[in-house]
């Protein structure tokens, strides 16, 4: 065998060993930024998102827990329901803060035409 090729074998066997742990770090990624937006929109605020975020959170955690190789594949299935859960979480902070929104728009609209039309 030669170098070229001992070298060639050598990253090939370093690329095969690394690729186990890149979903689990893509996941814990992906996890940790949609808790942050959750937060970021005010999820803990809105009582149903404030519970999917506090999940979110927990899954987190209990998958970073797991290092042991055999985990590997539990802990990638917890990152991506504890993403699943913080996007949940920001969707329902979001249509909350749209549904005050369009209230104090209502609101806005009624006082106008109160004040155009006095009776």
């Amino acid at each position: 065998m030669s170098i070229r090729s001992s070298i060639l074998v050598c990253a090939l066997v370093a690329g095969c060993g690394t690729t186990k742990t890149t979903p689990t770090g893509v996941h814990a990624e992906a996890s940790s930024a949609s808790i942050r937006a959750a937060e970021e929109v005010g999820a803990t605020h809105t009582p149903q998102a404030a519970l999917h975020l506090q999940l979110a959170k927990e899954q987190f955690e209990a998958a970073r827990k797991m290092d042991a190789p055999d985990d590997r594949d539990h802990a990638d299935r917890l990152l991506m329901r504890s993403q699943a859960d913080a996007e949940l979480a920001l969707a329902l902070a979001r249509t909350e803060n749209e549904k005050a929104e369009a209230q104090g728009a209502v609101t806005r609209v009624k006082t106008l035409k109160d004040s155009a039309n006095p009776q």
